[in-house]
């Protein structure tokens, strides 16, 4: 079987057919790719063929490229990897260039065959770059379906003639949300932003029928016509200067200037919009190329796309364990927290049972699920049957015995050991024996916490982020006496809300919250030193994170930090590391300024709780330094003290997989998503140099930054991170 197949009908429509074998959703592969060539010459040398569909046997049309075809590519072109590339993305262009111009007279522009899309359901990526080649589209009305140019999550752009195709069809600052922001649309908006051009019901009968009925200069692009404009106006024009302007401006309003593809992206349209479109193609290419040959998209790729899948479809979930699947969820504690478990559970097909210490809490915590579905109903993305099905699966009671039959119980109540303990015990004498219950601590040590349970075995952390329905990651963390099925239902049931896992041993803090509250600590710690909170926040975001230290410390709550802080102390006694931030948040929790939810913290904030700027007053207690610190030595502290700790997770055994360290840094806390995470951003740089700029930093700052055997060691070996940890070795 093949990945196309080619079948001419009664009416001399030739259908080709795309449903890879073997594959739930389509994936252009380069041996897939030829025989797309194959079937268009096929079809433009029949006389009797009248025209071309081309179409999904698939629910989908297309998920993209297979991406690993790109690494496969560099592998094989030996020492100039540039090249190979240039020379497969021109060769992708050719073949489209080949579909889009269909046999037509290059002078005349006559004598084509008409070739249409039927897109069955979601298209991305180059899929929807060979339906931007063809002549018409037609897209199911499945208001589910999505259509759209995600590449740019990637840290890559369309490169297979997508970028200039789209931006010469509506315009450079039409084509930014498609481009730029990688949105997938609906049929209904992908009609409005031209990506296609009906919505029917049968998008293949459609697509025939306007195959057998187009007329000759139907199947002309803009672009191939005579006196041809870009729309909105080329950058050599006014008003076309004012658009690249404009988008120049607001491409570096949101990335800071940190991602690579997005720079290059509007590159590519700008200097191709200067030039005929087969040349803008080439142009195109070489900046596809440019991007690729960047470490920064190798690692997101790596990162976001590869190890991400790996690590969703099971990568490290024990073998010998059958399948885990919750049919029965119990929730205990129906706060914010246990309110969010228990909407994606139920989301997710499950029959919950929401406990609450009363009925009226409770209820609250049932409150937030219907709530959520009405925002999903006045944006069109619910109904009110879908609401009401959705909360008749949400049991909202006080009522222990209701737990009676779940397979599964995430503990979510008040983070004290002792209100843990005196739970766990209350519901293991109810739950049957082969209940898992999991803890969603955030900084207690899941051992402890076993201590209390008779089944220890059967104990295991989850540790959701805030907003649950939002967030992508669920930190798995594994107790000393945790067995394999804990581990296999924790993952499986990650894998039913859709959520991405990572799974950890257990250690302080686990791995994500040990890797962001040094960064935070080095935030506030800056604050004591006199360094500008402006200069702080601006430096992080320009290394591509979502939020500053500073912003973060206020939206996650100044005294939780304060809190954490006493209780770390407590723990570890004289090992505890004394540090100046410490002071900081003490002195806000003093002054009653706890952040964002007290309308007060480093923020001032308006009456409706919206920043308003950083408040002045800090600086009574901690006068502004008169010389402010480079803004390179300010990224690097905050970047090695996050890397640092990553690497000692690993050094420790707390991590266990490279691509779970990597993976979770971006998706639990937005790490500098262009570098793949702390290791590969450490692979980035090289290990020598971090080496030598662990030592300075630790000399100028502190024990902090002191440079971990691990990394040492692979320093004076010149070894990688990917390259002596392969996660390749492993089952995927």
């Amino acid at each position: 079987m093949t990945d196309f197949t080619y079948d001419v009908d009664a009416d001399g429509v030739a259908i080709v057919t795309w449903d890879a074998p073997g594959k739930s959703m389509n994936v252009l592969t380069r041996e897939a790719f030829v025989l797309v060539e194959d079937y268009i010459d096929r079809a433009l040398a029949d006389d009797a063929v009248k025209g071309v569909v081309i179409t999904s046997g698939k629910k989908d049309f297309a998920g993209g490229m297979d991406l690993n075809v790109l690494a496969t590519i560099r592998d094989e072109s030996g020492d100039d990897p540039a090249q190979g590339l240039f020379d497969f993305t021109m060769n992708g262009h050719r073949i489209l260039r080949k579909l889009e111009r269909a046999g037509m007279e290059p002078k005349t522009n006559k004598g084509g065959k008409p070739i249409a899309c039927a897109i069955t359901g979601t298209c991305a990526g180059i899929g929807t770059e060979i339906a931007l080649a063809c002549h018409h589209r037609v897209m199911t009305d499945n208001p589910k379906s999505k259509i759209g140019l995600p590449e740019i999550m990637l840290g890559i752009f369309p490169g297979g003639g997508g970028t200039i195709r789209y931006s010469r069809m509506v315009g450079a600052m039409a084509a930014a949300p498609v481009l730029l922001e990688g949105k997938m649309l609906d049929p209904k908006k992908a009609k409005s932003a031209q990506l296609i051009d009906a919505v029917d019901a049968d998008p293949l009968e459609t697509a025939r029928q306007w195959v057998l009925n187009a007329k000759p200069a139907d199947i002309v692009k803009p672009w191939d016509a005579k006196g041809y404009k870009m729309p909105g106006g080329a950058p050599y024009h006014p008003a076309g200067f004012m658009t690249f302007v404009g988008a120049s401006a607001m491409i570096n309003g949101k990335t800071q200037g940190a991602f690579p593809a997005a720079k290059a992206l509007l590159s590519a349209i700008y200097e191709g919009a200067l030039v005929d479109f087969d040349n803008a193609l080439k142009i195109e290419a070489r900046w596809f190329t440019h991007v690729l040959m960047n470490p920064s998209s190798s690692a997101m790729i790596r990162s976001l796309f590869i190890n991400k899948q790996a690590l969703e479809k099971g990568a490290v979930r024990p073998d010998s364990v059958e399948d885990q699947s919750v049919q029965k969820i119990g929730v205990l504690g129906a706060g914010m927290m246990g309110a969010g478990i228990a909407l994606v559970s139920a989301q997710a097909g499950m029959e919950v049972v929401l406990i609450d210490r009363d009925q009226e809490a409770a209820d609250k915590g049932k409150a937030y699920a219907a709530t959520y579905m009405d925002k999903g109903i006045k944006r069109g993305k619910a109904t009110p049957e879908k609401k009401e099905a959705l909360l008749a699966q949400i049991t909202a009671t006080p009522d222990l015995e209701q737990l009676k039959g779940c397979d599964l119980i995430i503990e979510a109540v008040f983070e004290d050991p002792g209100v843990k303990a005196e739970m766990t015990k209350k519901v293991e004498a109810i739950i049957p024996e082969d209940c898992i219950f999991a803890s969603n601590t955030s900084t207690l040590p899941i051992t402890d916490l076993a201590e209390a349970s008779v089944r220890p075995e059967q104990f295991i952390g989850i540790h959701f982020f805030s907003p649950v329905e939002k967030m992508f990651l669920v930190e798995i963390i594994k107790g000393e006496k945790t067995g394999d099925r804990a581990v296999a239902k924790a993952l499986d049931y990650v894998r039913q809300i859709r959520k991405t896992p990572i799974v950890v041993n257990d250690a302080r803090f686990f791995y994500c919250n040990r890797c962001i509250i040094p960064y935070i600590n080095e935030g506030v710690r800056m604050i004591a030193e006199g360094v500008s909170p402006v200069l702080i926040d601006n430096a992080a975001r320009q290394l591509g994170f979502p939020v500053g230290p500073i912003q973060l410390t206020d939206e996650t709550s100044i005294d939780l930090g304060a809190k954490i802080a006493r209780a770390t102390k407590a723990a570890m006694g004289d090992a505890y590391p004394e540090s100046p931030s410490d002071e900081v948040l003490f002195f806000f929790e003093g002054l009653e300024r706890k952040g964002r939810k007290s309308n007060a913290g480093f923020f001032d904030y308006d009456e409706k709780g919206k920043r308003v700027e950083y408040w002045k007053g800090v600086h009574d207690k901690y006068p502004l330094a008169e010389d402010q610190p480079d803004l390179i030595e300010v990224q690097e502290r905050l970047m090695f003290s996050q890397v640092l700790e990553a690497v000692r997770a690993l050094e420790e055994g707390v991590l266990e997989d490279i691509r779970e360290g990597d993976v979770g840094a971006v998706l639990a806390w937005g790490f500098a998503p262009w570098s793949g995470g702390p290791l590969s951003w450490l692979d980035i740089i090289g290990t020598p140099y971090a080496t030598e700029r662990c030592d300075q930093l630790a000399e100028q700052y502190g024990e902090r930054f002191a440079c971990p055997p691990l990394l040492r060691d692979m320093a004076a070996k010149g070894q990688t991170f990917y390259g002596r940890f392969d996660p390749a070795k492993k089952v995927a």
